[in-house]
C-alpha cells in the first residue's frame, strides 16, 4: 500500500471511541472565515496532531471546541455529551482541558498555588460547605496540596513550588501548565504549541512526559509548528488548511503528501 493511500482526503470520521467529536464548525469574524465546515474526531488513547500553515484556523478550532468561542454553526461533543456553546468550565467538567500557547503567569501566586486552580468541583468552591462541612473541605484541600506537590515532582519542578509564578521562564511555565492540566484529571488534554519558544532539551523532556501520560490513558490533541516534534509524537496527524480539514493520516504519509506540501508552501505568511 502506498503512503498516499494511507492519507484520508478530509477528516476521518466514524471512529470507534472518540473522546472529542466536532462536526461542521464554522466561525466568522466579520468578513473573515476562520473555520469553514471543520470536522474532527479524536480517538480515545491517541496522541493526535493538528497542524497547518499560519492562518489555517487551528487556534480558532481549539477555542471553539474548548468553549472560548461560540460557533456560528456546527456541534461539539465530549465523551458523547453535547457541549456546543457551553462555557469552558462546563466543558472541562466533561473531561477536556486545554493549555495555551502563551501560558498566563498568575499574579500573586506561588507555583504550587497556581496548580491548585486546576481541580474542578471542589466542595470548598461554595461558601455554605465552609460552615456545614469544614472537615470535608479541609480533607479535600489537603489532598489537593499533596497532589499538587506530586505533580510538581513528577514534572521535575518540585524545587519551584514556593517560587512566585511570575518569576518563571516560558519553558518552566509550559511544565506548570501541563501539571495544572493534569490536576483536573482530564480524559483529553488539548495542548496549544507546547514547545513554542522552548529549548531542545526541554522539548525532549516534554515529549517524554506526554508519552508517559498517554501510556497511562490520557488522550491528547496537540497543535504544533515544530514538525520534528509533532511527527515523532503524534499519530494520526490532522492537517487544517483555510479553515477546514485538508487531510488526515499517519505522520510519515502526511509529511510526504503533495497537498500538504502545497498548503504549507502556499500558506499565508506571518
Amino acid at each position: 500500500m502506498s503512503e498516499q493511500s494511507l492519507v484520508s482526503d478530509g477528516p476521518v470520521l466514524g471512529k470507534d471511541d472518540p473522546v472529542l467529536r466536532a462536526e461542521g464548525l464554522e466561525k466568522r469574524f466579520g468578513g473573515l472565515v476562520a473555520t469553514d465546515d471543520a470536522s474532527i474526531e479524536v480517538e480515545r488513547g491517541t496522541i493526535t496532531g493538528l497542524i497547518g500553515p499560519n492562518g489555517a484556523g487551528k487556534s480558532t478550532l481549539f477555542n471553539l471546541v474548548s468553549g472560548f468561542y461560540e460557533p456560528d454553526a456546527g456541534s461539539v461533543s465530549v465523551n458523547g455529551v453535547d457541549v456546543t456553546g457551553q462555557k469552558p468550565h462546563a466543558i472541562a467538567d466533561q473531561g477536556m482541558i486545554r493549555t495555551f500557547q502563551t501560558p498566563r503567569k498568575p499574579e500573586g501566586m506561588t507555583v504550587r498555588e497556581a496548580l491548585l486552580v486546576g481541580p474542578h468541583n471542589q466542595t470548598g468552591e461554595s461558601i455554605i460547605p465552609l460552615f456545614t462541612s469544614p472537615s470535608t473541605v479541609e480533607q479535600e484541600e489537603r489532598r489537593s496540596l499533596e497532589q499538587a506537590q506530586q505533580m510538581l515532582e513528577r514534572f521535575e519542578i518540585g524545587d519551584l513550588a514556593t517560587q512566585p509564578a511570575t518569576d518563571l521562564s516560558g519553558g518552566q511555565m509550559k511544565l506548570v501548565e501541563l501539571a495544572r492540566g493534569m490536576m483536573a484529571e482530564p480524559d483529553l488534554l488539548l495542548l496549544d504549541e507546547p514547545v513554542a519558544g522552548v529549548n531542545p532539551v526541554l522539548a525532549d523532556k516534554l515529549a517524554g512526559f506526554i508519552e508517559e501520560l498517554n501510556e497511562e490513558g490520557i488522550t491528547f490533541l496537540i497543535i504544533e509548528h515544530d514538525m520534528n516534534f509533532i511527527m515523532r509524537l503524534a499519530d494520526p496527524i490532522i492537517v487544517l488548511n483555510q479553515g477546514s480539514v485538508l487531510v488526515e493520516g499517519p505522520p510519515e504519509a502526511v509529511r510526504s503528501d503533495e497537498r500538504v506540501i502545497d498548503a504549507y508552501l502556499g500558506g499565508p505568511s506571518e
